[in-house]
């Protein structure tokens, strides 16, 4: 699949109603995809198993949404066929007394996945953007006053640009994913938890609060892809209406990450090549 249809190109204007929400009619059926999503994950887990034991790169993957976009279901789906050993998933909520009194990256710096690894973040740094922004909570986190104006969230923009180029440089390349959900496929998710006894548990009233401030939303989702999309660490802004063609791509994106880092098991040095043949006799002697 071409996902290059779905990446925010650095230094364009973003207007997510250019982006779909729904599978595009031309591609792929669903029993089709049926079919090619086993053999992503089985591709994804051969890269996972390079990447583990070559033990340089790692990979994060960024996942940000509205609410009832999918992104647990999309972790459980796609990363089903991974090994747990080699990966883990964070889900950053709010902040707590002690994250309050560090600087906003610093929970997000112990999170970073370890060489040889895959991290998911289940939302991330970009909260500090989004949830911070639209409800004006900078006012709680402790910052002097006087560095707190209308050009912070520019600031922060640079700020994330920075760290992530410092990841990159360090081996951990970064992919961020937004599913694009559209507003009417929400509010039916949402009435779904209600109406389903087995979904009740998903539900918060907090969810049909938050939808007050869809538009301020989307607007803070434009600028920060529009301004943090980098080609080192690029947003894509993937449909989110259908759950198993979100699900698919997202697949996608991340077996070409894992394809582009390419990793390779390690060669051993001679020293430990004869140390392997030296055991192997003694293996096939010992019967």
């Amino acid at each position: 699949m071409d996902i290059e249809q779905y990446r925010i190109l650095p230094n364009t204007i973003v207007k997510l109603e250019d982006f779909p929400t729904r599978r595009d009619e031309q591609a792929n059926k669903k029993k089709t995809i049926s079919k090619l999503m086993p053999k992503n994950i089985r591709a994804m887990a051969q890269l996972q198993e390079k990447l583990y034991a070559e033990n340089r790169h790692a990979l994060l993957i960024v996942l940000q949404a509205m609410d009832a976009a999918g992104k647990d279901g999309a972790i459980k789906h796609v990363m089903t066929g991974l090994n747990l050993q080699g990966t883990h998933v964070v889900s950053f909520k709010q902040p707590s007394s002690e994250e309050l009194d560090h600087d906003y990256l610093w929970r997000i710096s112990k999170a970073v996945p370890r060489r040889g690894e895959i991290g998911i973040f289940n939302r991330s740094h970009y909260e500090e953007v989004i949830v911070t922004r639209i409800h004006n909570l900078v006012a709680n986190q402790q910052i002097p006053v006087e560095l707190i104006g209308e050009d912070i969230w520019k600031k922060r923009y640079r700020q994330m640009n920075n760290f992530e180029q410092y990841l990159y440089e360090n081996g951990i390349h970064t992919v961020k994913i937004y599913l694009n959900l559209s507003r009417e496929e929400q509010r039916e998710r949402l009435l779904s938890r209600i109406k389903e006894p087995d979904k009740n548990w998903k539900f918060s009233s907090g969810d049909v609060q938050e939808r007050k401030y869809w538009n301020q939303y989307m607007t803070a989702y434009e600028e920060l892809m529009a301004a943090t999309s980098t080609p080192h660490s690029p947003w894509y802004c993937v449909p989110a209406d259908n759950k198993w063609f979100t699900r698919y791509i997202i697949s996608e994106i991340v077996k070409q990450q894992l394809e582009a880092i390419d990793p390779q098991f390690p060669i051993l040095a001679q020293e430990e090549m004869d140390l392997l043949s030296e055991c192997r006799s003694l293996l096939e002697e010992d019967n």
